[in-house]
């Protein structure tokens, strides 16, 4: 029943209420005609369509709009409530024929709880009519009760033991809190039970305004998807306007075709030909789509989009939430208390040459080169009057060679660069490369491929193996040259080789002229051992300087790569192995093809049906610190005798063990006079004992006494021997100090 009582109580408040914007809740009723913005309502609304989009990989946008107002005029433009942050970041206007740009003004943010308890009456936290009357207290209010109708102010609330359910004996029932208004009447006070409560109505009008009010701001606080920001112009006649701000948007992503000719793997590496040139189609080449989502509430109609590949770096502050500072409250003193995946660009050896073979091998290689080059000329001569190539020959289309192509009884291979060329031209801008297309129409909510990059490029064929990443078998690749002159952004590759779907690969961000690796398949022609590794620590040399033993180490790590090719024709195989770290020096090979952070690249040729092998050797050169005066006798006699140390650093550890001995024997001599004192000394404390039990004038307690005096004569003995000793011992360790101080050896 309550429930049904607040859901008319709000209803009938908010009859004859409009949808308001926040920004209006508390206007005054008359506008104020004395403030010179006061007629902007009556302002003409300038249409300033979207004419200019710039999308950046960084995951913003630059919207510009261009219209036009005629004297003092208005443009309304709608954001969502997450935009309007970056809208008072970056909004840039311009009035282009000598207008001025006025106020701008858009719906406040104040939060709903705060807002909500700046009313005289508070519903942030969902009142119920026991509450609500309760803050209606003093006000006059007309409770409907069935056909009985009570008019008073409300005094108060509270909760009274009621009876219900009892029999007409009055047994049997129960007795529960049940809530009561109490009102002051004409008649006197009135309890009234909120139960038999059908409707009540506020009589103040000012409360009943309020309450509207709130409920108003409450349901506008709902609607926050979209806010209107409305932008004022000054001036006289016609005008251009341009508008322009920075807002979120989705990262515009590209996508490749890399097309591969068929020419040999190993063929020799001839640049691209350029746009244009005659012989464009018949080498390799890259297609680029850029895919671009417009998520924003306005369709694009021949606007030009720019796409732009670079990272500016943006961020969002929180400029449109009213922010409150919390103050201290301070009291008057009288009253105060005292209180309290992908491949990383190497450093590349220019100077190409063999790794796998040796001479001979390098000087068949050439020849065959020879010969095929001839007889690709020949073939090129005799097959430009030839007729094309029909279906179910190796010229097969996407669904695979000798298929026919993607679809049976095709006439020939789809060529997947025939018809597409881009439609963006490219450019430099400051350090970013930006993607320019004019008259594009995109409706809002949707999204579009767009050709961005159709340009030979230079494609070296390659078997990539790395033993971390497939033990058995090389990757499938190629190493792409940029030489289309744009920028190319991170993005998927789908390799058509011949015509034919090759695989996958995936490229980072890819500068002008600069290489990459990529991998597309498992190279299955080519087997690759890498079981014999190999890893030992050996002591290369010595010296002393001034008593400290300074030891030579090296560290060898060995890896043996066998590779088998099991095809019919001569690849190229590109080997990576890890680098150990910037310590390490590779030895064998003398040099590396490529370098990164972490890998050496190994390239080199692998005859058809023929097996090669790679030994990767790196060494670590390191030192150790001893110092001989502390050390064990034995290490240093370890040492004294390790070949590896020069002759004469040998002599000197000799020398210093004989010396070291020596302090030895006399502390061990040491050690056994203090052993017999300290065992005389616990037989003279069995004496003594012995001597408290026994009468001082019996023979048996003299014979004690003497025993005693004996002992004390060997104890003295003993500490003179000790300190003989002692003296020889410090002796001893000066000379072992003294040897080692100027001792220069090795």
């Amino acid at each position: 029943m309550r429930k049904v009582l607040v859901a008319g109580i709000l209803a009938a408040a908010v009859v004859g209420v409009g949808f308001v914007g926040s920004a209006t809740l508390f206007a005054q009723a008359k506008p104020d005609t004395t403030r010179p913005d006061a007629a902007k309502a009556d302002a003409p609304q300038a249409q300033v369509p979207v004419r200019q989009v710039v999308l950046y990989s960084s995951g913003v946008g630059y919207f510009e709009h261009f219209g036009m107002v005629k004297g003092n005029g208005t443009t309304e433009l709608r954001f969502k409530t997450q935009q309007i942050n970056d809208i008072l970041k970056s909004l840039v206007l311009q009035d282009m024929d000598k207008g001025k740009v006025g106020v701008i003004t858009y719906p406040s943010q104040d939060p709903i709880s705060k807002t909500l308890r700046s009313f005289q009456i508070d519903i942030a936290n969902n009142p119920g009519v026991f509450e609500l009357l309760g803050q209606l207290r003093g006000a006059p209010v007309k409770i409907t009760l069935g056909g009985e109708t009570v008019t008073g102010t409300v005094l108060g609330v509270e909760k009274k033991p009621r009876a219900v359910g009892a029999d007409k004996d009055g047994k049997g029932g129960q007795v529960i809190n049940s809530p009561f208004v109490n009102l002051i009447t004409d008649a006197g006070i009135r309890s009234i039970p909120l139960d038999d409560v059908r409707a009540f109505e506020l009589q103040d009008a000012k409360l009943k305004d309020e309450l509207t009010r709130a409920l108003a701001a409450l349901a506008s606080a709902r609607d926050q998807d979209k806010k209107p920001v409305n932008i004022s112009f000054t001036g006289d006649g016609e005008r251009r306007l341009r508008i322009g701000y920075v807002v979120e948007t989705p990262v515009w992503k590209t996508s490749y075709r890399l097309l591969l000719s068929d020419k040999p793997a190993d063929g020799p590496k001839v640049p691209a030909p350029k746009a244009g040139d005659p012989k464009a189609g018949e080498g390799d080449a890259l297609q680029g789509w850029a895919i671009v989502e417009n998520q924003t509430d306005n369709d694009w109609n021949d606007v030009q989009l720019s796409l732009v590949s670079g990272r500016p770096i943006s961020f969002i502050m929180d400029l449109y939430q009213p922010l409150y500072i919390p103050r201290p409250i301070v009291q008057p003193e009288l009253y105060a208390s005292l209180r309290p995946q992908t491949y990383d660009g190497g450093i590349t050896i220019r100077k190409e040459f063999d790794r796998f073979a040796d001479g001979k091998q390098d000087e068949q290689r050439a020849n065959r080169a020879r010969e095929r080059e001839s007889l690709q000329e020949l073939q090129q001569q005799s097959g430009r009057n030839a007729a094309p190539a029909k279906p179910g020959t190796a010229a097969g289309g996407l669904g695979g060679g000798g298929g026919g192509g993607m679809f049976a009884g095709a006439a020939e291979a789809i060529d997947p660069g025939a018809s597409v060329s881009s439609i963006a031209s490219a450019a430099k801008v400051g350090e970013l490369f930006q993607y320019t297309v004019g008259n594009v129409s995109l409706p809002r909510q949707t999204s579009a491929m767009i050709p961005v990059v159709t340009d030979p490029v230079e494609v070296e064929k390659l078997s990539i193996y790395n033993l971390t990443v497939l033990p058995k078998n090389p990757l499938l690749g190629a190493r792409l040259k940029n030489t289309t002159g744009k920028h190319l952004l991170q993005g998927p590759i789908t390799v058509l080789d011949g015509g034919s779907y090759a695989g996958d690969a995936r490229v980072e961000d890819l500068p002008p002229g600069q290489e990459r690796l990529i991998s597309y398949g498992v190279d299955q022609q080519i087997i690759v051992q890498a079981e014999n590794n190999a890893s030992h620590s050996t002591l290369t040399t010595g010296r002393i300087v001034k008593g400290v033993l300074f030891l030579t180490f090296k560290d060898v790590e060995m890896q043996e790569y066998v590779a088998d090719n099991k095809g019919d024709k001569d690849k190229t195989l590109l080997i990576e192995h890890a680098r150990l770290g910037s310590e390490w020096k590779l030895v064998e090979p003398a040099k590396a093809d490529e370098t990164t952070d972490d890998l050496y690249r190994f390239k080199g040729k692998v005859a058809a049906g023929k097996a090669t092998k790679l030994v990767v050797k790196q060494e670590l050169t390191r030192a150790e610190q001893l110092e001989v005066l502390p050390m064990d006798p034995g290490d240093v006699l370890n040492y004294s005798n390790t070949g590896e140390i020069p002759k004469d650093v040998r002599d000197a550890l000799t020398k210093a063990v004989t010396l070291k001995q020596a302090v030895v024997e006399t502390q061990r001599k040491i050690g056994e006079k203090q052993a017999q004192i300290t065992q005389i000394s616990q037989e003279q404390t069995r004496l003594r004992d012995n001597m408290k039990t026994v009468a001082q004038n019996t023979e048996y307690y003299n014979r004690l006494l003497k025993k005693l005096d004996e002992q004390e004569s060997q104890i003295e003995a003993l500490q003179k021997e000790i300190g003989v000793l002692q003296v020889e011992a410090a002796k001893q360790n000066k000379a072992v100090a003294d040897y080692l101080a100027t001792l220069n050896v090795g």
